[in-house]
């Protein structure tokens, strides 16, 4: 029987959300966020040229987690709602700006029925962060979705891992190698694994998930036939986590890159598309 993914993926979620909210210096650092009211997120701060001003912006953030980068959207003077899919996650980011103070709203739904639950055409912001793409089938179903929801001349705003990055087999510490669906396909990729990304004090007890890839032409050509257009592509050689385990080294701005023949290949990416309007 093929198992429901998206029931397996929203287990995981939901078990890695806690363990990402802790207060004890584990998981996403949260303790910071409330300690420091002008703390940003590492992720947020380093597009932070290219996100440009965005005080006042309606903005929704699809796939937010548990809140950190949503937040950082909100001190930066946007008014922004949250939308994740785990309702441990918007449970946890409820709680977090609750201390924090910070002007967020939260809304529990699949990102591929946003446009459901937000109201269609009001965002001048849609952003969307790191891994968040990978748990979708399809791509162009999803640049409806942001199409759908920006107002026009609003623009999507996505930083995200390189399909190439998620093409690589993270097992093998001595060199770089290509194992894994660099192109969408239907059936998507099983992992079973009980560490999440970041450091946690418990393993995941629910640790099976499921991911799809989705090549860096196939997301740009989904978002120009949802009616986007692009107006920014940066390839860069760096990510926020470390993403293959022996193989990268830290860098001052709290991105990591390839300990050895850093720039061979792109890590991620930042795209601004927007909605053209009068």
């Amino acid at each position: 029987m093929t198992p429901d993914y998206f029931a397996v993926n929203r287990a995981n979620w939901d078990d890695r959300a806690a363990l990402h909210a802790a207060r004890d210096g584990s998981g996403y650092g949260v303790q910071r966020y409330i300690d420091d009211r002008s703390a940003l997120s590492d992720v947020v701060r380093f597009d932070l040229p290219r996100l440009g001003d965005i005080a006042g912006l309606r903005t929704a953030h699809l796939q937010c987690h548990i809140g950190t980068d949503t937040l950082s959207l909100a001190r930066l003077g946007a008014r922004v709602t949250g939308l994740d899919f785990s309702e441990e996650a918007v449970r946890q980011g409820r709680r977090l700006v609750a201390e924090t103070g910070d002007a967020v709203d939260f809304v529990r739904a699949d990102v591929r029925a946003a446009a459901e639950v937000l109201p269609r055409g009001a965002f001048e912001l849609v952003y969307t962060g790191i891994g968040a793409l990978c748990w979708l089938p399809r791509v162009d179903e999803w640049a409806a979705v942001v199409a759908a929801l920006l107002a026009p001349n609003g623009a999507l705003f996505i930083r995200e891992g390189h399909p190439i990055l998620w093409a690589m087999d993270e097992t093998l510490d001595d060199d770089l190698h290509l194992r894994h669906p660099y192109f969408e396909h239907a059936t998507p990729t099983e992992w079973d694994d009980e560490q999440s990304y970041v450091p946690t004090a418990a393993a995941l007890r629910a640790t099976k998930t499921y991911e799809w890839n989705h090549s860096l032409g196939e997301i740009v050509t989904a978002l120009i036939d949802a009616g986007l257009r692009i107006e920014l592509l940066v390839e860069h050689d760096c990510v926020p986590w470390e993403a293959l385990p022996g193989q990268m080294s830290l860098r001052p701005d709290g991105e990591w890159e390839l300990a050895e023949r850093s720039g061979v290949a792109p890590l991620s990416y930042t795209i601004r598309a927007r909605r053209p309007g009068p």
